[in-house]
């Protein structure tokens, strides 16, 4: 589990509930036709600007982003060191059926094994690394245009209210409800944009990118055990991948 999410989304939320019961009653700040309009305008609209699939699969994004257990670079690159060792002293066939902490490192392994080109290689894993990145990417711009829409929904959810309080100013009881209905909405919209939307898609895209560092570090490890290197040739140069600050400590 990602703590820093958990806390993150949950700890606004509640500070927000907590004000609107400071402020008094909080059924007041209940209204079912602004969360019909901001939350089902939202995930109508930008469903629209993507396939089907891409878009039922939000889900599965959400959970990514809540979900913890995000690979070690400093005890991979250990763990890649010590085959590359393995693959010095006994071949690359010594690789062959090793228990690995990466599926991605996992299949690159095989490659290596299965005798295949450094070209190869290279490709195949390259191609896996693009098309998990092009994934990662929709799954982010999902939540960003819901972050930017769901205030716009909110916005329109208020020109609804005014319209309708303005339509009414000779019944005194309407304008009350309609006006709810204005300002409520532009408040679930920015509840919703900034206090979930966007913090889902700036995780993802941070999980993206980690990824995509992960995944550089294997094709680099990969194609230097297969030629031959050194182990602490392979050692000195994963190491780059590395925050500055942790390379000495990692060594």
């Amino acid at each position: 589990m990602d703590l820093a999410t958990l806390i993150g989304i949950i700890g606004a939320m509640a500070l927000i509930v907590v004000t609107m019961m400071l402020s008094g009653d909080i059924t007041m700040f209940v209204n079912v036709p602004s969360l019909v309009i901001v939350f089902g305008g939202t995930f109508t609209a930008v469903m629209a600007k993507y396939g089907l699939s891409q878009y039922l699969g939000f889900g599965k994004m959400i959970g990514k982003s809540f979900k913890g257990g995000d690979v070690n670079l400093a005890d991979l690159i250990d763990e890649i060191v010590a085959l590359a060792d393995e693959a010095r002293k006994g071949g690359l066939l010594a690789l062959e059926g090793k228990e690995v902490s990466s599926d991605f490192l996992g299949k690159g392994i095989q490659l290596l094994v299965d005798g295949h080109e450094p070209d190869v290689v290279k490709g195949i894993l390259s191609k896996e690394k693009t098309e998990a990145e092009k994934r990662h990417a929709v799954g982010a711009s999902i939540f960003t245009n819901m972050a930017s829409m769901a205030p716009a929904m909110g916005m329109i959810g208020t020109l609804i209210g005014l319209v309708a309080m303005l339509a009414n100013m000779s019944d005194p009881k309407s304008i009350g409800p309609a006006m709810a209905v204005a300002l409520l909405t532009t408040l679930y919209g920015a509840v919703l944009a900034n206090g979930f939307c966007d913090p889902i898609a700036a995780k993802l895209t941070l999980k993206a990118k980690n990824d995509v560092l992960l995944k550089n570090l294997v094709i680099d490890a990969l194609l230097a055990i297969q030629n031959g290197q050194n182990p602490r040739v392979i050692d000195s140069m994963l190491r780059n991948y590395l925050p500055e600050g942790k390379r000495e400590i990692a060594e």
